[in-house]
Order: structure tokens, then sequence, then C-alpha cells
């Protein structure tokens, strides 16, 4: 009989972390603010309900369970007779909420043991917590009953030695456990009895659906398979992921939530996905001009030029063709004319003439801080300054006055997109449009 490979837990670090989720976050605030329990409420958040192709963005946990809608579903996939409350989204009051939510969590931890992974998922860790509040299990139900009280929104917890385990045990068990009060947790001691009974590898975290196919192709099907495989022949097909890989399989995460670390972005992307197909040539013009605007609002406000530009256009489900996305390096620049002419100049050499377009994404990549006015042989210096102080004299009235307060002539058309993008908040509705 083949031996069981086992790691050696000894020396890993052992922390009493959380990973805390608030349950179908959208759903249950919007249930909060109409007084029901967000178990009990049936209500769906949609972007842009008018329209059949309205997208899901969070239901609550009852109609997910009676009527199988979840986030992504579309309005005319919703069964015609389901009882349910249809809402727009309101991203600034969702924002309000995980801020309160946050300053919870802080009566339990100091600042660096917070981490916050998105607007309803966070991870604490409360090992420093213990003389004062007590034990893990003790702390989270306390903050459990916290947020219930001031807000009445339920929380799901999984706690861990670390924060992988802390995850796996949310999302595999405490989001699900009503029995358990919606509370799971995960140690070293029991990775054969949790973590190597996680079936398919895409739901493990951190293992995406290309990782998925390459680890099938070595023969891995599964957490426990992942287990058991070599770690030599892991790390010399997939590098230091695929060391990577076996120790997380094992249960092993040696990242410290208190270390400080800020990822740099590494690009600014734009994407919009248009409220109806557009064919007028023009048309599609004035969007991919606006959104290039924006991001060039983006890179000055943040002292940043661009060497590398992405153009990705989506045309319409009603056509054969699948639209394409191509990049182009150019001389680092943080110039709105000149940007906006190489997207232009994509546009116009990739796009099929009389193609109805729907989903436009502009990138700029390879960002570097800006360093002085870059002059070149096409352009006198004296424009290049001109246009230099034009686009900060711009920043400066969008700073102090709003995006909208300049725009060009053509953004007041009805194709242009750029007043209705500023009333959004993370690609939907604020809720506090006037």
């Amino acid at each position: 009989m083949k031996n069981i490979i086992m790691v050696d837990y000894s020396n890993e670090p052992r922390r009493n972390i959380m990973c805390i989720d608030a349950k179908s976050f959208f759903a249950s605030v919007e249930a909060s603010e109409r007084n029901q329990h967000p178990l009990k409420a049936r209500i769906a958040v949609v972007s842009k309900p008018d329209s059949q192709g309205g997208l899901v963005l969070a239901s609550s946990p009852l109609v997910k369970e009676k009527y199988g809608v979840e986030t992504g579903t579309r309005i005319y996939e919703i069964p015609p007779e389901a009882n349910i409350e249809i809402v727009e989204p309101r991203m600034a009051l969702y924002l309000e909420k995980n801020l309160e939510i946050l300053r919870i969590f802080k009566r339990y931890v100091a600042e660096e043991d917070l981490h916050v992974y998105s607007i309803d998922e966070s991870f604490i860790d409360v090992t420093r917590s213990k003389n004062l509040f007590g034990g893990a299990h003790h702390i989270a139900k306390k903050i459990q009953y916290d947020v219930w009280k001031e807000l009445g929104l339920v929380l799901t917890i999984g706690i861990g030695d670390n924060p992988l385990l802390a995850k796996l045990a949310l999302d595999h068990q405490a989001k699900h456990d009503v029995q358990n009060a919606f509370i799971g947790e995960w140690r070293y001691e029991n990775v054969p009895d949790t973590v190597w009974k996680i079936g398919s590898l895409s739901k493990f975290w951190g293992i995406g659906q290309k990782t998925e196919t390459n680890l099938n192709q070595l023969g891995i099907q599964n957490i426990y398979q992942l287990s058991q495989y070599s770690i030599h022949k892991l790390k010399s097909k997939f590098g230091v992921i695929g060391e990577q890989l076996f120790f997380h399989a094992h249960g092993i995460d040696r990242s410290i939530l208190s270390d400080t670390y800020k990822p740099k972005s590494t690009s600014f992307s734009k994407n919009q996905i248009l409220n109806r197909d557009y064919l007028v040539k023009y048309d599609i013009e004035i969007v991919i001009r606006e959104m290039t605007d924006e991001n060039v609002a983006r890179l000055r406000k943040h002292r940043l030029v661009t060497g590398v530009i992405k153009l990705a256009i989506g045309y319409s489900k009603n056509t054969i063709h699948d639209g394409f996305k191509h990049e182009m390096k150019i001389d680092a620049t943080d110039s709105s004319k000149q940007l906006k002419g190489y997207m232009l100049l994509m546009f116009n050499k990739y796009y099929k003439e009389n193609t109805p377009v729907r989903i436009i994404n502009i990138t700029f990549g390879r960002l570097r801080p800006k360093q002085a006015i870059q002059l070149n042989f096409f352009e006198a210096p004296e424009e290049i300054i001109e246009n230099e102080e034009l686009d900060s004299a711009i920043n400066i009235v969008r700073k102090k006055h709003g995006y909208t307060s300049l725009l060009h002539a053509s953004s007041l058309l009805e194709s242009g997109m750029a007043r209705y993008r500023a009333k959004l908040l993370g690609g939907h509705r604020s809720g506090k449009e006037e």
C-alpha cells in the first residue's frame, strides 16, 4: 500500500485568523433597510433591471435556494412566477455599511491585523486579542452579534491557523453551516478531513480554470491527489507556483496579515458595457475618447505615464464576429491628445465596418512615475507645452468641481457616456444620483 504523504506542521506558524463574509451582502443590506430578516427576504439586486440583459449582482439566500437565482443570473433567466423583489444597486450605501462593519472589526483587532479582501469579505488576525476577548470562536460570536445588533446583517466566519485555512473554512463550511451558526474552524490537524475532501480543483481558493486544466493533464483531479503528487515534478512544471500548490494542498500558507504589503497598480483600465448596440462609427469613437480621457485623469492624479496601451472591442451578441483585443507600445506619456490619437488609430485599424459594438475596454499598462515633459520629433515643443498646460488646467477644474464639469461637446450627444458613467460607483448605480 502506498504511503500517504504528510508534512511536518511543527514549525509552521499557528495563528488565529478569521475570514469574514457578509452573507449575500448587497441583498442583505437592502433587506435590512426594509426591516426584513436577510435570511427570509426575497430580494435580488439587479444592475439595469429595466433591461432583459440586466445582471443579478446579489440575491437573498432564500431566493438562491427557492429559485436558483444567483450572482450572474440574467433578468430573462428569472422564472416569471418567482416572488422576488427586484431592486437597483446602491453602491454608495453598500460602501457605507462596509465601513461600519470594518469599524466593528477594529474593536477587536489593531489596524495592522485587518486586511480588507473585498467589499463584503475581510481577514482579521485575532491572535493578540485572546487576553482581552477570549478565544477565536468566542470572538467570532461577539463580532457576529455586534454586526447583527447594530446593522441587521448576518456574518459567516471561517477560522484557521493561517489565511488559507480560514478562507477554505469559510467557503466550504461556514457559509452553509446553519447548525454551527455560520462558523467553521479548520486547523492543521484536520487537513485530511477538510482540505483533502474538497473535490473540484477550481473550488479551491487560488486555483483557476487554466491551472485546473494543466493539473488535470498530469492526472490530478482533486486536492488529495494534488497533496500526494511529487513536489519536484510540480515545481518542474509550474516553477515556484507548483511548490506553492503542493503546500496549499496541505493547508500551509505562511503569509502574515500584519506584514506591510501594498500592491502597486500595474495598469489602469476602464470597461464599458454600452446601453445599446453602437453601429455608427463616430458614436463609438466618442465613447473611446471619453474613456481614454478618464484614464488619463487617473494617470495625472497619480503622476504616472503609460508605455503600453490596449484596446478591446466586444461586438454585439447578434453578430458572428468576436470582437478584437490589441495593444501598442508607445513612448511613455500622459498626454490626453496623444493617447486618444493612439486609441483611435488602433480602433480604425481593426474595426470591422458596420459591425455593432457593445463592449469597450481601454487599458494603460507599463505605468511608471512621471519625471518631466517628454519632447518628441513629431510635435513642436511649444505645442507639447501648450497641451501639457491645457491638461493641467482641466485637471484642476475637474478636481474642484467634478469630472463632468468640463466635457467635450461630443459627450453631450446622445451617444456620449461620460455623464452616465460619472453617476456610477464600482460600475453600478451609486444610489445617490440627483
